[in-house]
């Protein structure tokens, strides 16, 4: 059983059904707080609260709320006026409407609770809503006031409990208008099969497992110096080449992907486009008998890339002279011809 203490006791309202719920948190916090200190010795800085009017220190006991109007004059609220506002939500988790849980922006989500079932007479109803809520495949949409505010609540079923999320309101959600790069980016196909394949590559992963690796850090470096040794170096990061192809950087990512899950990268079947001829660099010379032997064997490609080109000349100019020739010959028989036909005509 959850051992945590209620921030809220109240009731859903159901219709006109109404169960009595306690409200508690449903989530910790686990980050590590620093206090203020006085760097020069190391003394404590701490925040008094004075009265400005009577110029004195004031316990908590002594501190209450008020609005300030626009003129500056300060207005007292009690909690006497806040828990008596003409307002169903006031005291009651009002449910307004039943809905597909895809409907709920993520956006929205808030603080989560758990609703605790207040006693027995809560009991039966208790496990109707949330057997509703089950056999609905819907989340119910409340409205609750919660420290001097009303907000929208999302009721959904966790476990065998209830549990609350808190909403914003519509117009508390920003609209992303103007983030998004421009309309002309565009990405190939070939880039979403990629994208896909790292997708599957990665695959899921069991939330459970996954820790607060900062957290751990700074718990090092405090234990570190509290038993007077030097905190541990964070090792030199990566410095990699920019990579300026996105293919490259998609090929690269699924390689590193199966081989971190132990997978064997030579059978992965991702098609790549072929790539941009680029001008390749001259290779090392790393010794003197290497350098000498790919100079040998530079010059003699060279050569017979002479030696065919000059051929290939060659063939050509012969086929050039063959083809005028049989050209000259052509035009001399229809010379002949009509020089006859104009003969026999004159007889």
């Amino acid at each position: 059983m959850l051992h945590v203490r209620s921030i809220w006791n109240g009731a859903i309202s159901f219709g006109l059904v109404s169960i009595p719920i306690k409200l508690v948190n449903a989530t910790e916090s686990h980050s590590i707080s620093f206090r203020q200190i006085h760097t020069e010795d190391g003394g404590r800085i701490r925040y008094r609260k004075f009265c400005e009017l009577e110029d004195r220190e004031v316990t908590q006991g002594e501190i209450g709320k008020g609005y300030e109007d626009a003129d500056g004059t300060i207005i007292p609220i009690t909690e006497e006026d806040l828990s008596s506002l003409p307002i169903p939500t006031a005291k009651t988790i009002e449910i307004v409407a039943f809905v597909p849980a895809d409907r709920i922006d993520p956006l929205q989500m808030d603080a989560a609770y758990y609703l605790q079932a207040g006693g027995a007479p809560a009991a039966k109803p208790y496990t109707l809503l949330r057997e509703a809520l089950k056999r609905s495949n819907k989340v119910a949409i409340t409205k609750f006031a919660l420290r001097g505010r009303e907000r929208l609540g999302m009721l959904r079923v966790v476990g065998e409990a209830i549990a609350m999320h808190g909403l914003l309101w519509p117009d508390e959600v920003r609209a992303p208008e103007g983030l998004a790069p421009d309309s002309h980016v565009t990405v190939r196909d070939q880039e979403l099969d990629l994208a896909d394949a790292l997708m599957d590559t990665l695959g899921e992963v069991d939330l459970e497992g996954l820790h607060d690796e900062y957290r751990e850090a700074v718990e090092e470096v405090i234990a570190a110096k509290a038993a007077g040794e030097a905190p541990p170096q964070a090792p030199e990061p990566a410095t990699g080449g920019k990579v300026l192809d996105l293919m490259a950087a998609l090929e690269s990512s699924v390689r590193a992907a199966r081989e971190s899950r132990g997978e064997e990268t030579e059978h992965a079947e991702v098609k790549s486009l072929p790539q941009r001829k680029t001008a390749r660099a001259a290779p090392k010379q790393t010794g003197g008998k290497k350098s000498t032997s790919t100079a040998k064997k530079t010059a003699a490609k060279k050569t017979t890339a002479a030696a065919k080109k000059s051929t290939a000349k060659s063939t050509q100019g012969q086929g050039q002279g063959t083809t005028k020739k049989a050209a000259s010959k052509s035009t001399a028989k229809k010379t002949t011809a009509k020089k006859s036909t104009s003969r026999k005509r004159t007889a």
